[in-house]
């Protein structure tokens, strides 16, 4: 599940494989946002009774004696770096129902406190998704310079990097050398060669993760987080969580709140997940999502004299896309550097474009050098979408990502041939996409540690209202889970973007902005549904 924000906004990985989609992730046409040729959404499957997902039980609102240490601990905040940031560690137990002192984890904290002069509303907890994205990172980096300037100044601004993310314990699986092969492995195997090369790198994946990461594997899963952000806060000294979350942080954020609804405050969830749905039916709807987004972009590129897909139409640009993923899977291109870029790259740096229409005239741009023999600014996309540096170095999303998903839900697939049979389905859904995603979400039929979690409904009752925020063109998290999320939840209040691109705030406009700000610094939630264009 790939579902975050890229660079200042974020972005979303789900089916986090080879090829990364949203542990959480997709989008759809028209208003209704469900993609032609997608499942029902998720509102009509329960609707139908087709679903199985367990209702989440909250949790004591007691803190249990074993417990107490880590809701006494005293956070000692130092300045870090030169924009008045605090920076502080905070200790967790590895296993909340087994804690055990010696085994605690060390979570990396940074704030910034309110710049207003009145008392600050309280502390604001942002997360930018992933899983895996750094909240620490996104408050230093966006939230801190980027949120309206009402905001900063009535709240502290707060990043708790999860536990397996970036600076917490961050889990570790390959080399920056075996993680080059790995993004490059062919993920539309024609041949039975190819598709044991697929399922080898699997393998490999996930026993380099058990070796580097050993017993913290299994203690990274979405609960362990949620109980990680209620110890904070406590510490923070708030009696109720104030929350944004973008994408993935919107399904930690519902956990938040199905875990401790007396304690949840102002959260805003934003490019929402739907914690009912599986894992397969996740990556199928995201391969729905990610098809709606390329259709968009195909609209306004045909339109275009520079379109290197042709002016004909969306569809022709589609079946030109795919022939040209399958010249590149024969024969990958040249970069200027020792890596090519084979089909699984080109695909990556098509999908990292999805994310917000604003890099669609950067992907018009590579798919013309690309096609001319020239695969290197298609290639920085790609290594953009892997947070590969220039020098090499890859972060730890790629690590943390499948970690936390392959935890969170039972895999969607255990065999190739289970890939096999459901790959019609995957195509289906999108003719250009469908195939890979496919086969990106076996990733998790061979991990190591046995998924502890399942399919959630969640309603939250008592909680105070919550604000879920839903794009109705969003490639990463469909539309539909939106309305999932925000029919489960008892208390929730959906907020609708008319657009494309993943998440809303702070992207959608005034209308998407004042809304959620007003919910924010006032309290005051739309009476009812409301829909921004």
């Amino acid at each position: 599940m790939h579902t975050r924000r890229l660079p200042s906004t974020t972005l979303a990985v789900l089916a986090a494989a080879v090829l990364l989609t949203t542990a959480g992730c997709s989008s759809g046409t028209g208003g209704s946002g469900a993609p032609q040729g997608a499942p029902s959404s998720a509102s009509s499957d329960r609707a139908a009774g087709r679903t199985d997902a367990q209702t989440l039980k909250p949790l004591p609102a007691a803190v249990p004696e074993n417990l107490k240490r880590y809701y006494d601990q005293k956070l000692s905040w130092r300045d870090c770096g030169d924009e008045g940031f605090q920076c502080a560690r905070m200790k967790a137990p590895l296993d909340y129902d087994h804690p055990d002192p010696s085994k605690d984890l060390k979570l990396a904290v940074a704030r910034k406190k309110a710049s207003g002069k009145s008392k600050p509303i309280g502390s604001l907890l942002v997360n930018p998704g992933g899983p895996g994205g750094s909240a620490v990172d996104y408050v230093q980096q966006a939230a801190a310079v980027g949120y309206p300037p009402p905001v900063r100044r009535a709240y502290d601004l707060v990043g708790l990097d999860p536990r397996g993310v970036a600076r917490s314990e961050p889990v570790r699986c390959l080399s920056d050398k075996q993680m080059d092969e790995y993004t490059q492995t062919d993920q539309t195997p024609d041949t039975k060669k190819e598709e044991s090369q697929l399922v080898s790198s699997y393998k490999k994946f996930a026993e380099g993760c058990e070796k580097k990461s050993g017993e913290l594997l299994g203690h990274v899963s979405t609960v362990d987080a949620a109980r990680d952000m209620d110890v904070l806060r406590a510490l923070l000294g708030d009696k109720k969580l104030n929350y944004v979350g973008a994408s993935y942080g919107t399904y930690l954020g519902a956990y938040y709140a199905g875990l401790y609804p007396g304690r949840s405050g102002r959260l805003v969830l934003d490019g929402a997940m739907d914690p009912s749905l599986s894992m397969l039916r996740i990556n199928r709807d995201q391969t729905g999502g990610f098809e709606t987004a390329f259709r968009e972009f195909a609209k306004d590129c045909v339109g275009r004299t520079d379109c290197p897909l042709g002016r004909k139409s969306p569809e022709d640009a589609g079946r030109k896309l795919s022939a040209f993923f399958k010249k590149t899977d024969a024969h990958p291109l040249r970069t200027g550097e020792s890596r090519k870029l084979t089909e699984s790259l080109a695909t990556t740096g098509v999908i990292r474009a999805m994310y917000d229409e604003s890099s669609w005239p950067q992907l018009r741009d590579a798919l013309t050098t690309a096609m001319d023999g020239d695969g290197s600014d298609l290639l920085a996309l790609s290594d953009e979408y892997f947070e590969r540096d220039p020098d090499g170095r890859y972060g730890n999303i790629m690590f943390a990502n499948p970690s936390v998903n392959c935890l969170d839900l039972p895999p969607a697939f255990s065999s190739p041939d289970a890939v096999k049979k459901a790959v019609p389905s995957f195509e289906k859904t999108s003719s250009v996409f469908g195939r890979g995603f496919a086969w990106a979400a076996l990733n998790c039929g061979y991990w190591p540690e046995k998924a502890t979690g399942g399919p959630r409904n969640i309603d939250a009752k008592g909680a105070d209202p919550i604000l879920v925020v839903g794009t109705t063109r969003d490639p990463a998290t469909p539309y539909a889970w939106a309305q999932g999320l925000a029919g489960q939840l008892d208390s929730a209040r959906l907020l609708t973007y008319e657009g494309d691109g993943h998440t809303a705030y702070l992207r959608g406009g005034a209308c998407v902005n004042d809304t959620v700000d007003k919910y924010l610094l006032k309290g005051e939630a739309p009476k009812k549904n409301k829909t921004c264009s």
